[in-house]
């Protein structure tokens, strides 16, 4: 898993579900098993609306004390960005990432903690790797277009709106989600853990056989207690999920219960790379700090190659890159590459502006998937 998808994962956390006690569900929590619920009965939920119910001003108040807070933390982030531009990014391999940290402790004062992920991530690219000066000047871009958003916050389309309010980290808790019901086919779950390694995030890929809409579900863990979620691979569970606003329709919490599941009878259908790209385009309109979009692909041929590994379309449409570092193995690689054979397969991944991470694969015929893990 990449740096910046570590990232993505943190700034969608809340601060309650970092230090939400073992009988707390925090977003997208749950237990596994045949009974498992996630986000607790809607009688509980409405039996505490009726015994503290909401002071609509006291709460508008206490909103425009925040953004104003936060407000203050993006013109001062702002200046660092035009400080880094100012004197170039020669000395900073050598400067160490202090600086960045004490920036990204002020934007948790701000109460802005998706900013304090990405602050965080700015700083750890100095001496990453070959390349780190154009991806310090990328990150720093979209750094920059997330501060001019907040501050143009009242002129935004309201979808963009709550991207960007998601994405610094003050979720609309007032806005209702779209409720899907379908019968969801668990691609892919992997657990990381943040550069910090305070918080463990277990990232569930689904997909509504019904729908074909693609659905995240996070879990979150703190040290030594990893993530209660666990949904097999390959297995179909009915169940209500509720999608996010502000998430490019992609993050959900299953809010209703439901059981172990049942194994699919068949892979999923896959598109050409070229497809691919158009869906992660698609919905970088809607959220243009998104990293990756899920995508399966197929039927496609791994090739390994001296600059890289690619995933080429069977029928020589068209490849892919497979996005390289972030801590992947090269052995999850050899294993696709074994199940392939020098055939076609069917492989679920995220697709983003790095390449293509591959996360499941399906053998032509077969409905058994293979998770590579490496």
């Amino acid at each position: 898993m990449t740096d910046q998808q570590v990232r993505h994962t943190e700034e969608q956390v809340p601060s309650h579900a970092r230090d939400a006690p073992s009988g707390t569900p925090g977003p997208g929590r749950g237990e596994a098993g045949a009974q498992t619920r996630i986000g607790g009965s809607a009688s509980g939920r409405s039996a505490g609306a009726r015994a503290a119910p909401a002071d609509p001003e006291a709460a508008r108040r206490r909103a425009g004390r925040r953004a104003a807070r936060i407000g203050a933390g993006v013109a001062e982030l702002e200046q660092r960005l035009a400080d880094l531009v100012r004197e170039g990014l020669a000395g900073r391999e050598q400067a160490g990432p202090a600086l960045w940290e004490e920036t990204a402790a002020r934007m948790v004062d701000a109460q802005a903690p998706g900013l304090a992920s990405r602050v965080r991530e700015l700083g750890a690219i100095p001496g990453c790797g070959p390349g780190w000066p154009a991806r310090m000047l990328e990150e720093g871009a979209l750094l920059h277009l997330l501060n001019r958003g907040w501050l143009g916050l009242a002129g935004l389309p309201q979808p963009l709106a709550a991207t960007v309010r998601s994405r610094v980290g003050l979720p609309d808790a007032a806005a209702e989600g779209e409720a899907v019901r379908d019968r969801w086919l668990v691609l892919a779950q992997y657990d990381s853990v943040s550069p910090d390694g305070r918080l463990t995030t277990r990232r569930t890929w689904l997909r509504g056989t019904g729908s074909g809409r693609p659905a995240l579900v996070l879990d979150f863990g703190p040290p030594g207690r990893p993530p209660r979620l666990a949904l097999p691979v390959g297995r179909v569970v009915e169940a209500d999920a509720r999608f996010r606003p502000g998430t490019a329709g992609l993050r959900a919490d299953l809010v209703e219960g439901y059981g172990a599941g049942a194994p699919c009878g068949q892979a999923p259908e896959g598109v050409g790379t070229g497809a691919a790209l158009d869906a992660y385009g698609a919905a970088l309109r809607e959220d243009p700090w998104l990293d990756s979009w899920p995508v399966v692909l197929g039927p496609v041929v791994p090739v390994p190659g001296e600059r890289g590994w690619q995933l080429a379309d069977a029928e020589g449409g068209g490849a892919l890159p497979v996005a390289s570092g972030g801590g992947r193995p090269q052995a999850g690689l050899w294993q696709l590459a074994a199940l392939s054979g020098g055939g076609p397969v069917t492989v679920f991944g995220e697709c983003g502006h790095r390449g293509f991470t591959p996360l499941t694969a399906w053998e032509p015929g077969c409905p058994e998937p293979v998770a590579l893990t490496g």
